[in-house]
């Protein structure tokens, strides 16, 4: 996502080079991305990805990320066939484009994937994880959704939110300290609104010296100062995600 000084919503980053271990599937009207663990299990994560879709083949990397630590994780197309964010395109018109992709408006397609995670996968418990624009997705339904178990939401534009702060889940907030995109004044302010308003755990955590998008953007070989900011923002996602699932 963006603010009003940087139009541009952020670098892409490193793209890794990764092919996947899952499989896509359609799930209704929705395309997505499933992997599963070697054992059983009644525990799933919704991946949500960021502006550039489920396609990226670095939230694909997170998603088996997760299915290695024991839960059918499943990515799917919250942009719903729309095309997703392209650095080659003029960032002038993001503010437009991002209009008709709405992180607030994707209950229908999360009702549909808990169903499916629900009849096809066993899962009994069902959390969510979500970067840049599925950040501030991850917050929508931690207010809205009273049917998953927690959520972690990555650098997810706070002021759109601003003034709504009693989630009704735990919630672990992951920013980085040297974020072009959200001021750590806002994540100062989110965090006095959450001290006051919300009732279940929840953390902000601020990673020291880090940038947008570096728990799924930057590759640890080629950033090799930031690799344990990496390492540690994607293991506090997971240990968050197993303490309350």
């Amino acid at each position: 996502m963006a603010n009003e000084l940087r139009p541009c919503p952020c670098d892409i980053g490193d793209r890794f080079d990764y092919g996947g271990r899952g499989q896509e599937v359609q799930v209704e009207h929705i395309k997505a991305y499933v992997s599963k663990p070697s054992t059983s299990t009644d525990k799933a994560v919704i991946v949500i990805h960021d502006v550039f879709g489920w396609e990226l083949p670095n939230t694909r990397y997170i998603a088996d990320m997760l299915t290695t630590n024991g839960y059918v994780a499943i990515l799917p197309d919250f942009f719903v066939g729309q095309e997703p964010w392209k650095p080659s395109y003029d960032p002038a018109i993001f503010y437009e484009w991002v209009k008709f992709r709405d992180p607030s408006k994707i209950d229908k397609e999360v009702d549909v994937v808990m169903k499916y995670l629900k009849k096809h996968c066993d899962a009994k418990s069902i959390g969510v994880v979500g970067f840049c624009w599925g950040g501030i997705a991850v917050q929508h339904l931690m207010l809205k959704n009273p049917h998953l178990r927690t959520g972690v939401s990555l650098y997810g534009v706070i002021k759109l939110f601003d003034d709504k702060s009693s989630f009704l889940h735990p919630t672990l907030f992951i920013f980085a300290e040297k974020d072009e995109v959200i001021p750590l004044e806002q994540v100062k302010e989110l965090e006095q609104k959450l001290k006051e308003n919300t009732k279940v755990d929840y953390e902000v955590k601020i990673y020291p010296g880090q940038t947008h998008g570096f728990v799924h953007r930057k590759k640890e070989s080629i950033n090799p100062q930031d690799k344990p900011y990496i390492e540690e923002g994607r293991r506090d996602m997971i240990n968050w995600l197993n303490k309350y699932m």
